[in-house]
């Protein structure tokens, strides 16, 4: 089911049962993330995030040549972005990722080809990355006179330092290609061809979703937390999450479904009480 509202030239959504699944749909052009997509990412991300029929995220390409090769050029040369955002903070211009707008339901990415720029924002912040063996990453921000820097540290976090150093500084005389990407951790789950890469997306998506959406929702952010912070920190907030679950109807309905032997029924509802 789409709909319309949340719909561009450039990117789809969708909606399979509990599932969100958003489609960069410019195949001929790259997959370049939509022009001015702030408040496209935005309202699509709202949505995910508000929504209680929806359970977890998968965002793909068209096509079996690109994922997403970042912001369209032409727009850089011309001036519609770039300068214009001088004096936007970052939490208002940067607004591509599930991360950037704080959404804890799960999204996974299934890269069905290159991946280059502002696309690592959609890969390096995806919790579950699916890619074909034809997949490869890249980074052309310096080429083009550009800071690699946002989705660059999200890479610093997901490869060894000097990888991601290396796909910053060289730019495009480096590629990663699936298999080492896989060998390094930024892929997950490593398939053949393009058109395996969102069916194995959405199994894995729907996996997900049997679960209870709160209790999954509370451990993706104990986790993402953890790395922007210490240890110690990091286990007392989780900690914090635990208890939370504890009044929350999905910790009793859990052991008791198990126990009768029926599938649960879970509580889409974050502020609900037992």
């Amino acid at each position: 089911m789409t709909n319309e509202r949340l719909n561009s030239e450039s990117l789809k959504f969708e909606l399979h049962a509990d599932i969100a699944l958003l489609t960069l749909t410019r195949p001929e052009a790259g997959n370049p993330l939509p022009p001015g997509g702030v408040e496209q990412f935005r309202a699509i991300w709202d949505e995910v995030k508000n929504n209680p029929v929806i359970r977890a995220a998968v965002i793909t390409g068209s096509g079996e040549r690109h994922f997403c090769t970042g912001a369209d050029v032409s727009a850089l040369r011309t001036g519609e972005a770039g300068p214009g955002l001088q004096n936007v903070p970052m939490d208002q211009a940067v607004r591509a990722s599930p991360y950037q707008n704080r959404v804890f339901k799960p999204v996974i990415a299934a890269v069905n080809g290159l991946v280059n720029g502002g696309g690592h924002h959609l890969v390096a912040d995806a919790d579950i990355v699916v890619a074909s063996r034809n997949a490869a990453f890249m980074d052309t921000h310096v080429n083009v006179g550009q800071v690699g820097a946002i989705e660059n540290i999200g890479l610093a976090k997901r490869l060894p330092l000097g990888t991601a150093l290396r796909m910053t500084l060289q730019g495009k005389s480096f590629r990663l290609s699936a298999d080492r990407a896989y060998q390094l951790g930024y892929v997950d789950e490593l398939v053949e061809t393009p058109g395996e890469v969102l069916p194995k997306a959405m199994e894995i998506a729907a996996e997900i979703a049997k679960n209870s959406p709160q209790a999954v929702a509370l451990s993706k952010q104990a986790i993402w937390n953890s790395l922007e912070t210490t240890y110690t920190p990091a286990c007392e907030y989780g900690w914090s999450l635990i208890r939370n679950q504890w009044s929350h109807p999905d910790f009793e309905e859990g052991p008791r479904a198990f126990a009768e032997k029926r599938p649960p029924q879970w509580n889409p509802d974050p502020n609900a009480r037992r």
